[in-house]
């Protein structure tokens, strides 16, 4: 067996060897033991989960369902770019039915809502004032779809909607107000008529002059979107 020239044997630990393992053994175990306290404090307190997007009901009529549109021009779609392009993660669901009145949409609510969603925008009444339907059966029906959102403390931006003009000044006042005093009682997010700036004007509508086209649901979407973000808000902060 031979020795090297400071005369260890090949291999043999020095002190000075020693020295710097037990100082590395000592980092070693230090580190393991932060690490250790920190996977502790994380269980304690718990790893922040990703949000969830917010997923926003569209429950409504033809409006809301796209009449006459592809998907993507649908007020829904649209939407749903514009408060992702603002910063927003929701998710809006079209769940709107053409022709629906009011009475359609408190019988179908409930199996709307089966997919527990965050928030809702309630869009309905334009085909009641269209047949000319009592005023107080719209209430009615109202009514019960916002107290069952509420009862499910869904937040709610409710839109309201004008008779045709051919119905006559009475039944329009009556309208009307049955919107405004309903989004009062529920305490709710009003926006007072869902085709502000579109009913009535032919470049922003379809050929029946009651659906908007493209350019019509960009408009509404542009007006409404502030009211939208105090929606996901709301949502949000629930």
């Amino acid at each position: 067996m031979s020795l090297s020239q400071t005369g260890q044997r090949p291999g043999a630990t020095t002190p000075s060897t020693l020295a710097r393992y037990g100082l590395l053994r000592r980092r070693i175990n230090a580190g393991a033991r932060a690490a250790a306290v920190l996977a502790v404090l994380g269980l304690a307190l718990g790893t922040p989960a990703k949000a969830e997007p917010v997923s926003i009901l569209g429950f409504g009529d033809s409006l809301m369902a796209g009449y006459g549109l592809p998907d993507e021009d649908a007020f829904p779609t649209r939407l749903e770019a514009a408060l992702r392009e603002a910063g927003h993660d929701v998710t809006v669901v079209n769940a709107g039915v053409s022709g629906d009145t009011t009475a359609g949409g408190a019988a179908r609510l409930g199996w709307s809502l089966s997919e527990e969603p965050d928030a809702a925008i309630v869009e309905l009444g334009g085909n009641d004032g269209l047949r000319g339907i009592p005023t107080a059966d719209t209430r009615r029906n109202l009514n019960a779809i916002l107290t069952e959102l509420a009862d499910k403390d869904i937040p709610v931006l409710f839109t309201g909607m004008l008779a045709p003009p051919n119905m006559g000044k009475e039944y329009g006042e009556d309208f009307r107000k049955v919107f405004e005093e309903l989004a009062a009682r529920h305490n709710v997010i009003f926006y007072p008529f869902f085709l502000d700036g579109v009913a009535g004007d032919l470049s922003l509508n379809q050929q029946d002059g009651i659906h908007p086209n493209r350019a019509g649901v960009d408009l509404i979407v542009r007006r409404i979107l502030p009211f939208v973000e105090k929606l996901v808000q709301r949502a949000s902060d629930g």
